[in-house]
C-alpha cells in the first residue's frame, strides 16, 4: 500500500509525503523547514525517519525549505544531474548528499520503487516520478508545459496521479501580467492549463488512475472551484463520473491535505 498527501501546492511552495508505511520520501521541500517538519509531526511520521527528497526541479517554491532540512536531518536528496548541478550552486554541502540521476532511470529508495521521466519545463533538467510499491503506484506531474510521450508512459498505470491545474488560460490572457511572463506561464516550457491538465488526467483515468489529485494550482489565475469543474466535466464527458467512478480532490495552497492511500 502507498499513501500519499500534500504537504503544501501552488505557486508559493510545494512539497508532498509518500510513504509505504516504512519508507517515507518527499517529493520537493519548497516550503520552511519547519512547516515541513511540523506537517510531518502532524501525520505521526518523525521528520529522521526520512529516507530522502526528490527533487522535481530548482525554482525555488520546489527546494526553498532544501538547505535547512539537509543540514539538519542529513537526508538524502535525488535529482536530475542537471537539477542537482544548480542546487550545488546554491547548496555548498549538497555534493555530500546528493544522489544524481538521468530523466528516466528507475532507482529504489527502501521499500519505494522510483521511475523518473523528463518533463517540458524553463529549468535546466526538470523531472517527474511515479512511485511503487506493493503493486500500487502514485504518480507526481506538475510544472510542464505541455504533455510529451515521456509523461504519457511515466503515469502508465498509476493508481492514484498528481496533475497540475494552473490556470485559466482566459484569466491569464486578460490578467494584469506583463507579458513575458504570460508567454512564459503559456508556452511549452510553462505550465498546464486546466484544459490541458484535464486532458493529461482523463488519459491517466483510461490508463487506470482512480484517485486524482489536482496540483500547483496559480493563486491569481486560477481557482480550486475552476479546476475541478473542468477536469469534472472533462472526466464526466468520457464517462468517468467524480464521485462515483473517480475521486477528485484539489490540494491545498498552504496547509497540508488529505491522505490518500492507494
Amino acid at each position: 500500500m502507498l499513501e500519499l498527501c500534500t504537504l503544501a501546492s501552488g505557486s508559493s511552495g510545494n512539497c508532498l509525503l509518500v510513504s509505504d508505511g516504512a519508507t517515507h520520501l518527499l517529493v520537493d521541500a519548497g516550503i520552511s523547514c519547519r512547516r515541513i517538519t511540523t506537517a510531518l509531526k502532524g501525520l505521526g511520521v518523525d521528520p529522521a525517519s526520512l529516507s530522502g527528497v526528490l527533487i522535481t526541479h530548482e525554482h525555488s517554491d520546489h527546494i526553498s525549505g532544501l538547505t535547512t532540512l539537509t543540514k539538519q536531518l542529513g537526508i538524502p536528496v535525488y535529482a536530475s544531474r542537471g537539477t542537482g548541478r544548480q542546487l550545488c550552486y546554491r547548496i555548498a554541502f549538497l555534493e555530500e548528499v546528493l544522489h544524481p540521476f538521468t530523466p528516466g532511470d528507475c532507482f529504489s529508495i527502501g521499500g519505494i520503487d522510483v521511475e523518473s521521466f523528463p518533463t517540458p519545463h524553463d529549468a535546466a533538467e526538470s523531472t517527474g516520478y511515479a512511485l511503487s510499491a506493493g503493486g500500487r503506484k502514485a504518480a507526481v506531474v506538475t510544472d510542464l508545459g505541455h504533455v510529451t510521450a515521456a509523461v504519457e508512459a511515466g503515469i502508465q498505470g498509476a493508481n492514484l496521479l498528481v496533475a497540475e491545474a494552473n490556470h485559466d488560460i482566459e484569466w491569464v490572457q486578460s490578467g494584469p501580467y506583463p507579458d513575458f511572463l504570460k508567454d512564459r506561464i503559456l508556452g511549452d516550457r510553462g505550465h498546464l492549463s486546466n484544459e490541458a491538465g484535464a486532458a493529461l488526467v482523463c488519459s491517466a483515468v483510461t490508463k487506470g488512475a482512480s484517485t486524482i489529485v489536482l496540483a500547483h494550482l496559480s493563486h491569481e489565475n486560477n481557482t480550486p472551484e475552476r479546476a475541478r469543474q473542468v477536469v469534472g466535466d472533462a472526466l464526466s464527458r468520457m464517462g468517468a463520473l467524480p464521485g462515483r467512478d473517480v475521486l477528485l480532490d484539489v490540494a491545498p495552497r498552504s496547509e497540508p491535505g488529505r491522505r490518500y492511500a492507494v
